[in-house]
């Protein structure tokens, strides 16, 4: 049985589809968005198409952004020698919180994951070897700790030893399975900057 409208219920259903929003949440935002005034709910969805059609990735480090460098790569005083490799933006978001660390990114956007049928291919690692033959000294993998992210970080480091670049990894401090992104600045520098070469 519907309780509501066609209209209502195609908003909760797309609602619905977004990560972490289940019916109950879906429902409540539909409520929420019906009730506010016509122009904040048209800058809300100019704001989705806008952000849709104009994000696309870095061209140096693959960070989202919409415009052809992000604001990090841009920034003449970070450091270009150096590369912290992280599994999504957010991650990147989390070490940037810190304000610790003055290198530059590479995102990788994945993990390795055999079980998921994720290989090397389908994640940003051909860019990032492309990236090492500039003057890069330096890069830290701080991916999660999870197996697919030590598995990631492990593959990194064979790739990258034979070249002669130092790798190292983020320290632990940060938990088994924990995401970077939900855990705080302290942590996560510490863990910076206990890094191990690998």
């Amino acid at each position: 049985m519907e309780y509501y409208s066609k209209q209502i219920n195609k908003l909760i259903e797309e609602l619905s589809i977004l990560p972490g929003i289940g019916a109950k949440s879906a429902q409540r935002l539909a409520f929420h968005i019906l009730n506010m005034p016509k122009e904040q709910v048209r800058g809300l969805s100019q704001a989705l198409l806008s952000a849709r059609e104009n994000v696309c990735y870095c061209d140096s480090c693959y960070t989202l952004t919409d415009s052809e460098l992000c604001p990090i790569c841009k920034n003449p005083s970070r450091n270009s020698h150096m590369i912290m490799v992280v599994e999504n933006p957010r991650d990147l978001v989390a070490y940037e919180k810190t304000q610790k660390y003055e290198g530059v990114y590479h995102v990788l956007h994945g993990a390795i994951s055999p079980m998921l049928g994720i290989g090397p291919g389908d994640i940003k690692l051909k860019e990032l070897m492309n990236r090492l033959q500039g003057e890069v000294e330096e890069v830290i993998i701080a991916t999660n700790s999870s197996l697919e992210g030590e598995t990631t970080a492990m593959y990194i480091s064979k790739l990258i030893k034979p070249t002669g670049i130092k790798v190292s990894k983020i320290a632990s401090g940060v938990p088994v399975g924990g995401d970077l992104e939900y855990i705080d600045e302290m942590t996560l520098f510490r863990a910076l900057e206990g890094r191990v070469e690998l």
